[in-house]
């Protein structure tokens, strides 16, 4: 046998990775294998792979006889719409696609070169976790991609996709990361299994019950996005990648815009119901605003009462976040909180401008609330928008009401451009409770003949005196009340005119959000 063919033997074996009858196994679960998707996630033969010939170096309980093509991971890098991404591929096929220490410098190796050569590193995840085998060199493996993705955060866009079990310390490296996409009923994420729990707590649940796909996208929030199989979850990622910046010198990538930028959205006049606590849904308002009613929902099955999301406005990408009154009247509660602060500081991080729709009554009441500690989960959001240096714009459509009117970006919390509509009701409270609580009022209705009537009258005078939006444009907290049928056009204008701006923060190590 010659050089050339020796080297194509070599490389067609590790194409097969664990071989044709693990192959079968992992289609017959309804999975690809790992090349198979990298083919999807990256343009067609873009892909190139690196430390090809790899191999583990363990010599313990026979591992010095078990052959693992490209030790259980396939690394390298190629273009997604022409642009440069870096990716890693767990390989479950070989071996289980577990983590030894040769299969975690390979990681390790492509975090790097993603990092200095400023693009976005994509992981698609599926191992059985540590090798064993390989005891603590495994584990040292893991802690060197922690802080790979600890060091990248912020610079580049990092992707995490759960496409098989995901448990203990592996669910770490994904933590960190971005974005989290899961595939429904294939992913598994758990620090630990139903048999540890059963053995240590008593409780009785399923793999998919403790940390799958929907699990994680619904109740925990520890997922961003759900994909009904391999290839629709990595379409998706394609997606995500197409409203992101490479690096955070750069900006998203600008698009041609076809929708009008003038563009008028008639039905807007009439889209706020009469009735005050009547719910209309945002999402009517999202996609009316934007290109073509396109939208990215990032995590659109957890804590429904607030909206976040990608969409193109004149081209270009904005991060939106909204208050939703169709859930619990789009109240802030922890999880809301906590769900855009992160999105507020991940669109800051890559610049990306960020837009604010608010309709908002308050924090969400109660001791569960208290206890869970809202006054420090609603100080993230707070501070995220504070810290913020991007170009923000804040439309308010209704309620505005108290400390959530500032939360949701307000002028005084750093919005550049705040707009209202006539239907703005800007206050520390509701007309009905502000006369509950003002004592001269208080008095004079106990005091009257006809206290009902009394009553009513105030009511209707602090809704004349403060519910709308021209107090608070008398001051200079709103720079204008708009006709919301304009509202497309105002606000591509806004951000048209904010294009330059520049702000930087105080010198320092970092801040200390209230984590």
């Amino acid at each position: 046998m010659n050089k050339l063919e020796d080297l194509r033997e070599r490389k067609q074996k590790n194409l097969l990775g664990g071989g044709e009858k693990r192959i079968e196994t992992q289609h017959a679960k309804g999975k690809l294998t790992a090349r198979e998707r990298l083919d999807i996630l990256f343009d067609k033969d873009s892909f190139v792979e690196v430390d090809t010939f790899v191999k583990h170096r363990c010599h313990f309980y026979g591992m010095e006889e078990k052959e693992m093509p490209s030790d259980g991971v396939v690394t390298g890098y190629g273009q997604i719409d022409g642009r440069l991404v870096f990716a890693f591929a767990q390989d479950f096929t070989v071996s289980g696609g577990s983590l030894g220490e040769y299969h975690a410098e390979k990681i390790v190796k492509v975090q790097e070169m993603a990092l200095k050569m400023g693009a976005p590193i994509v992981g698609l995840q599926d191992s059985g976790g540590a090798r064993v085998e390989e005891g603590v060199a495994a584990l040292n493996g893991f802690g060197k991609i922690f802080y790979n993705n600890t060091i990248a955060s912020g610079v580049i866009p990092q992707i995490s996709v759960i496409l098989g079990p995901c448990a203990g310390g592996a669910v770490y490296s994904p933590a960190i990361t971005d974005f989290i996409f899961m595939v429904d009923q294939t992913s598994q994420m758990f620090i630990t299994g139903p048999d540890v729990i059963r053995t240590v707590t008593g409780e009785e649940v399923t793999s998919e019950q403790l940390g799958g796909a929907r699990t994680h996208n619904t109740i925990s929030g520890v997922a961003h996005f759900i994909g009904k199989d391999d290839k629709d979850t990595l379409l998706q990622v394609r997606d995500l990648l197409s409203y992101l910046p490479s690096n955070n010198m750069e900006i998203a990538p600008e698009f041609a815009c076809t929708d009008d930028v003038n563009r008028m959205n008639p039905e807007f006049n009439d889209i706020i119901p009469d009735n005050p606590n009547k719910a209309y849904d945002i999402y009517d308002i999202i996609k009316g605003i934007a290109d073509d009613g396109r939208i990215l929902d990032v995590m659109p099955m957890y804590a429904k009462n607030i909206v976040t999301c990608f969409i193109r406005m004149g081209g270009s990408t904005i991060g939106v976040i909204a208050n939703q009154p169709k859930v619990g009247a789009g109240c802030l509660d922890i999880n809301a909180s906590d769900k855009a602060a992160r999105f507020i500081r991940r669109c800051d991080a890559f610049n990306i401008p960020l837009l604010t729709l608010a309709d908002v009554p308050g924090f969400l009441p109660g001791t569960n609330q208290e206890y869970g500690g809202i006054i420090r989960h609603g100080a993230k959001m707070l501070y995220a928008y504070c810290e913020a240096t991007v170009p923000k714009v804040t439309v308010i459509l209704r309620k505005a009401y108290g400390g959530a009117y500032i939360a949701m970006c307000s002028r005084s919390l750093g919005a550049d451009i705040s707009l209202a509509w006539p239907s703005a009701q800007i206050a520390v409270m509701g007309a009905s409770g502000a006369v509950n609580i003002i004592s001269s009022v208080k008095k004079e209705i106990k005091a009257a003949d006809d206290p009902e009537k009394v009553r009513a009258e105030r009511i209707a005078e602090y809704e004349e005196q403060f519910n709308n939006p021209y107090y608070a444009a008398g001051l200079g907290y709103v720079e204008d009340v708009i006709e919301p049928a304009t509202s497309r056009q105002r606000i591509i204008s806004a951000f048209d005119m904010l294009n330059t701006k520049r702000e930087s923060l105080p010198a320092k190590k970092h801040g200390n959000i209230p984590l």
